[in-house]
């Protein structure tokens, strides 16, 4: 806690720097802090309300089976807890579809259907990429089906 009320502080220590040289240099405060930021850095940051608009919920995989024709893909069928959820995920070439089955994920429920393959996916598996390779969320404690992440 005590780190991130010092943030605020130092970010705007370190911003006044700039801003004091360039307004004895005769240049615009606004423009020496543009210009002295790191250039993409970190993505855009988004507020809580954005965040909040994504449903991402525990689900339980009860079918998975390679796609026809694809190396990446996998088709799998995904207790929500309401319902069972398609979805297709680019995730084949680091998991075998027999040691999937059982496995709680972390689904984003929300997410617009999209057709892979001529299959239609119905949400997303939250996965970290290691070097390319796709790496699954999962949890340490027992979670129940559909319960939603914060």
């Amino acid at each position: 806690m005590e780190e991130q009320e010092r943030a605020p502080a130092e970010a705007a220590t370190t911003q006044a720097q700039p801003q004091a040289k360039a307004v004895a240099a005769g240049q615009p405060a606004a423009q020496a802090v543009a210009s002295t930021a790191p250039a993409a850095v970190s993505p855009e940051k988004i507020s809580i309300d954005d965040f909040a608009k994504v449903d991402m919920r525990v689900g339980q995989i009860k079918v998975a089976e390679k796609v026809k024709g694809a190396d990446k893909l996998l088709r799998l069928e995904v207790d929500l807890g309401t319902e069972i959820r398609q979805v297709v995920a680019g995730i084949a070439e680091a998991y075998a579809p027999e040691t999937l089955v059982g496995r709680k994920v972390v689904i984003v429920a929300n997410l617009a259907p999209r057709k892979l393959r001529g299959l239609e996916s119905n949400g997303m598996i939250v996965a970290a990429s290691d070097g390319g390779k796709p790496v699954l969320a999962s949890f340490l404690e027992d979670v129940p089906v559909g319960t939603r992440l914060k």
